[in-house]
């Protein structure tokens, strides 16, 4: 990562952070003490990125202005800019939030939290655990437990990558392709990776990162078939993503304390992502 430049902590950058998502420009920013600080993936693109920095600083338009932009413009009008981005991204940002809240609550209420939000109910019988069976929880109508264990995170560390790679993709969905398509993935990758994970005999699971390799595989195929609708993820964060999937699947992982890790659901979910990105780059190309 190479820092670029330092800029006032209010300042809009939703039309640069597009461009350059369009650019293919891998880029991060961050927020510190002093504004907001621009990152640089690859210095190879460091000319390119300049030359799209200087037309911004010139208020010059940096894409073709459409419908969608207009209205995005229109979702972040009149709000502070800390919170403009997550009116333009509505669903990954409740996704967000109900994460935040459910693991809050498990801090103060504990295993209720986690019993209640499981794939299937969980209980106490003589000492042992004793688990439902799924088509006896859906009859009942506990249908939401289907997708209920995608907001359950079990450390800091488990919540925060899951939160970042979350926003990271979720939000390049809903910009360029719209919350509808954006809460179809959640709720795809949530139930099928769920549903994946417990076709192993696992019911005590949770997190987001089936959803996250969902979107890393839709961002990844759109990127590469639809190229022109601006969705960009870097090389070695595909490279990352899936290596570390791999990894802990082996018994090696176990070697180094991650031998718990809901691998069904991270393949699960990249299925999901990689079918549905499939599917609508074909049928936008047929159009």
């Amino acid at each position: 990562m190479y820092r670029v430049m330092l800029l006032p902590r209010d300042t809009d950058t939703r039309e640069l952070r597009k461009a350059l998502w369009a650019e293919r420009i891998g880029h991060f920013f961050t927020d510190e003490e002093e504004g907001q600080v621009l990152w640089l993936v690859d210095p190879q693109q460091r000319d390119a990125m300049q030359r799209l920095v200087m037309r911004w600083q010139r208020g010059e338009p940096l894409m073709p202005e459409g419908g969608k932009t207009r209205r995005m413009r229109r979702a972040g009008a009149g709000l502070p800019g800390w919170l403009a981005p997550f009116r333009q991204a509505p669903v990954t940002a409740g996704a967000m939030a109900v994460c935040l809240v459910v693991f809050a609550l498990m801090s103060v209420l504990g295993d209720l939290v986690t019993a209640a939000l499981t794939i299937v109910p969980v209980g106490v019988s003589g000492g042992q655990l004793v688990f439902g069976e799924l088509g006896e929880t859906l009859a009942s109508g506990q249908v939401w437990r289907l997708l209920s264990p995608a907001f359950l995170h079990f450390g800091w560390m488990h919540l925060v990558f899951n939160m970042l790679w979350l926003w990271y993709f979720g939000r390049q969905v809903e910009a360029f392709h719209g919350r509808g398509r954006m809460l179809t993935l959640l709720l795809a990758a949530g139930i099928g990776g769920n549903l994946a994970q417990y076709a192993t005999g696992t019911v005590l699971f949770g997190g987001m990162s089936g959803v996250d390799f969902a979107l890393l595989g839709y961002v990844w195929l759109m990127s590469r078939r639809r190229p022109g609708d601006g969705f960009f993820v870097p090389q070695m964060l595909v490279v990352f993503m899936l290596g570390w999937m791999v990894f802990t699947m082996t018994d090696v992982a176990e070697l180094f304390g991650f031998g718990n890790v809901a691998n069904e659901a991270h393949l699960g979910g990249l299925v999901v992502g990689l079918a549905l990105g499939w599917y609508h780059s074909r049928r936008a190309k047929s159009r």
